[in-house]
């Protein structure tokens, strides 16, 4: 199979399984993304203009503040992949798991240990540049599903990742990468829209970054596992059981 076909076919399996387990994935996200965006919101609403820096320095926390809007916007990412890769993979015979079930099994240390240094590396790789904060976006992206998979710890879930990645780099670019950017620019858009309705309020900056969270970050998390199980069974020659609707017992 050519590689626009592999790509094609796997956007196509990411959209079956979105909307297969929509209800589900969305409630999840409100719980999960509704606080995460408070945090989001609060780095948006730096105003550089309003400091009186030279020129220089200005410049500097310009780029900090643009890594740590970027950075914090993933926060969560990590961590609800695991969660969905739970959802996803229950074992045959069973009917899905409940959301009690669910945070009931989640390995709660090792993924936000995942989500903080996955989100750490790529805001150090966008300081030296976009290209090394690409770089690790993709190297390290599948290390959540990776820490539910296969009960890893969290070093051992990040290295996992790349192993899984090595070879596959541009597959697992071309579906995550424009996932994450057109999300990115979707939130700036919904961002802009809720401000011309209800002014630039701190609540206003809140909802929409929380919106935006809730409507995209079920496709990115789908994404992830998808291609985490794939590619284990690429590796390894069997994977987990990945269920493309929900089935009852």
């Amino acid at each position: 199979m050519s590689f626009l076909r592999r790509l094609g076919s796997t956007y196509a399996r990411i959209w079956r399984i979105y909307r297969a387990w929509a209800p589900s994935l969305l409630l999840l996200a409100l719980i999960v993304f509704l606080p995460l965006g408070l945090l989001n919101s609060l780095t948006m609403d730096i105003e550089l203009d309003s400091l009186n820096f030279t020129s220089g320095i200005k410049l500097a926390a310009f780029v900090l503040a643009v890594g740590a809007v970027t950075a914090t916007g993933l926060i969560g990412e990590v961590f609800f992949s695991g969660a969905i890769a739970i959802s996803l993979t229950y074992p045959r015979g069973e009917g899905p798991p409940s959301l009690r079930e669910i945070a009931r099994r989640l390995n709660y240390g090792r993924l936000i240990a995942v989500d903080l240094a996955f989100v750490a590396m790529v805001a150090v790789g966008l300081l030296l540049g976009v290209i090394p904060g690409v770089l690790a976006f993709v190297w390290l992206a599948l290390a959540g599903p990776v820490v539910e998979l296969e009960e890893r710890t969290a070093r051992g879930a990040l290295a996992r990742s790349m192993r899984l990645v090595k070879g596959n780099f541009w597959l697992v670019f071309w579906v995550l990468v424009p996932i994450q950017v057109f999300g990115d620019a979707l939130g700036h858009l919904l961002a802009a829209l809720v401000h011309d309705l209800f002014g630039h309020t701190f609540l206003a900056t809140w909802l929409a970054e929380a919106a935006t969270d809730f409507a995209l970050s079920p496709f990115f998390a789908v994404a992830a596992v998808l291609l985490t199980i794939e590619l284990i069974g690429q590796r390894d020659g069997e994977a987990p059981p990945l269920h493309s609707a929900p089935v009852p017992a």
